[in-house]
Formats: C-alpha cells, structure tokens, sequence
C-alpha cells in the first residue's frame, strides 16, 4: 500500500492544486462540505482500550489537529503518543499528534500542514502526515519531502465531516483507514528517553506557557500522576469525555521567525526551528527540571539532556511537547 502512494504522489500533488484552487472537500485548507457518516466523532478509544502493538514496526502516524476554540472538544487526543504545540499565524496555536502505539477509531478535527511540519517531522523514519490541506505553495515542498502525505480525500473512507461543529472544524480521520497496522514503540525515533527521575528539580503544581494569543496550562495531579491539560483556560477533554493528561510536559525554546508563506487573510505564516539546540523545561513527577535540547541534523532526533550532560529521562505515558519561543 505505502509503495502504491509513493509512486502516485506526484500525480496526487498535481490533483489536489485543482481541488485546492475549487474548493471540493477541503476549500482554502479546511472548509466546505465533505463527506459525512451517521456516527459521531466521538467514538475514539484510549491506549488501553484499544491495545498496542510493538510487532512489525511501521512509520507513525501524524495528524494536524485543529485547536481553534470551535474545534474543542478534540477527538482521540489522549490515545496520542507524542503532542506538539506549535504557533500559527495570528499567534494562535495547531498541535501535532503522533500516533505509534495505538490508532483511535478517530481523530480530529484535522487541519492544514505548514512548513514547520515537514522539518519536525524528519525526525521519524518516512511518517505518514494526514492534513486537511495546505497553502498551495507549499504543496511541491511536501510532495518531496521524505514522508508519505495523505490529505483529506486522497483515501475517501479514511475521511468523513462530523456532527456538531461548523465547517472547517468538522473534519475527522479514521486513521484505521490509512495504516495496514498499528507502528509501533520502534516508531517513535524521536530520541527521547525513558525512565527514572534525574534528582532535583523544583517542585512544581502548574505551569502556563503563553503564545501571543494562545496559552496552555498544565497542572499537576498527584491523584493521577499526570498533568491536567488546559487550553485558553478550559480543561482539556476529548468527545467522549476523557481528560487529556500527559504523563512529561516539555517546554522547548525554539526560534520562531517569519517564513515566505502567509494564509489567506495575509497574516504571516511563523516557521519554527526544531533544529539547532537550546534550553527547555521538562515537568514530570510534579517538578519542573532545566533541560538543553540539541538536535544536529534535520535527520536527527532530539536529545534532551540535564545541565550536566546526562540523558534527560521522561516519564512513561504521553509527552506534550510545546514549541516556545525562545
């Protein structure tokens, strides 16, 4: 199957300007009609409900996710493995999540890929990337990079518009649609480490990271050994009611710069830098602990480290990963 995509990928980039230029299932990057099914976009399932596979690795799975607040509640964001933060324009923010484990029975609302993706996501062996669209410049720029790009309607049955929400934020993915299996923990190349906690570290209930018109909020639960999501000052739960509790968060400073691209009301697109090195903030455990993050190649995972060099273990479980400005 991923063979098959990869030599239509070209005749598909080509196909997708038109329906980007007329607007069918996704016009400008998010919005018209699309298809649509008599379920609600709600039925996702947790990493225990659904299993995981560790058996005949695959690339993972990645999903732009929409975080505007007509788009919340989420969909299958809990089942995720790795969530990004990132800042779009205007200041406000996309999340990214990645799928290695588990594959929910859906997952959304999904939205448009922007640049900064397509470097995050060398980090992963030949990731397969659903969004909803992109800025049509843009699309060449994904059409080579090395992952396999699966925008709405390219696959018809992986995709359908949801009840409840207005278009554009009622676009989900049936990710089972898409994956001839779950990828599996061999998946996640991203360099991150596992295990106990460094020593140290201060102790630490909340913390709020803030884009220019964006915030989350993550506050510790001893209760549940986890740090309670909230966007904009709103808790974070799925559709079906599950809180979204990431067991690390990762406060990464990154550059964010002007790119060449803009969206359709001419607000500049920021690209982020996820390449390069840095300082970070890693909160597990109810303690905050200074990190540095380096990351040498594109190709290259990221390394976090204690300030004295050593690996910089994560808790088990989902890490949040917000892309600050530095």
């Amino acid at each position: 199957m991923r063979e098959m995509v990869r030599t239509r990928r070209g005749a598909w980039t080509a196909a997708l300007l038109a329906v980007t230029v007329t607007g069918s299932l996704i016009s400008g990057c998010t919005s018209g009609g699309g298809a649509t099914d008599g379920r609600s976009p709600s039925q996702s399932q947790s990493p225990s409900e659904s299993g995981t596979g560790t058996v005949n690795a695959g690339p993972v799975l990645a999903v732009k996710i929409d975080n505007a607040p007509d788009a919340r509640p989420q969909t299958g964001l809990d089942a995720a493995d790795v969530v990004y933060a990132e800042q779009v324009e205007g200041g406000l923010s996309r999340l990214m999540a990645v799928f290695a484990r588990t594959l929910p029975d859906a997952v959304g609302p999904v939205r448009s890929a922007r640049e900064s993706d397509l470097e995050l996501l060398r980090q992963f062996h030949d990731p397969t990337l659903a969004f909803s669209g992109a800025q049509h410049k843009l699309l060449p720029l994904i059409d080579d990079a090395p992952l396999d790009p699966e925008p709405a309607g390219k696959v018809p049955d992986a995709w359908y518009r949801g009840a409840g929400k207005a278009a554009p934020h009622n676009l989900y993915l049936r990710p089972r649609r898409l994956m001839d299996s779950v990828p599996g923990d061999a998946a996640l190349t991203t360099g991150f480490h596992f295990g106990a906690a460094p020593s140290g570290g201060t102790p630490e209930t909340s913390r709020t990271v803030r884009f220019p018109s964006a915030r989350f909020t993550f506050t510790w639960s001893a209760e549940r050994g986890r740090w309670l999501v909230a966007m904009d000052g709103t808790p974070t739960v799925t559709t079906d009611g599950k809180t979204v509790a990431p067991a690390t968060v990762v406060i990464q400073y990154v550059k964010v710069r002007t790119s060449k691209y803009h969206d359709f009301l001419g607000n500049n697109t920021p690209f982020t830098e996820s390449v390069g090195s840095g300082t970070a903030q890693v909160l597990r455990d109810g303690r905050s602990f200074d990190a540095n993050w380096t990351r040498p190649e594109a190709s290259d995972g990221t390394r976090f480290t204690t300030p004295d060099g050593a690996p910089m273990n994560f808790a088990p479980g989902q890490v949040w990963v917000v892309l600050a400005k530095a």
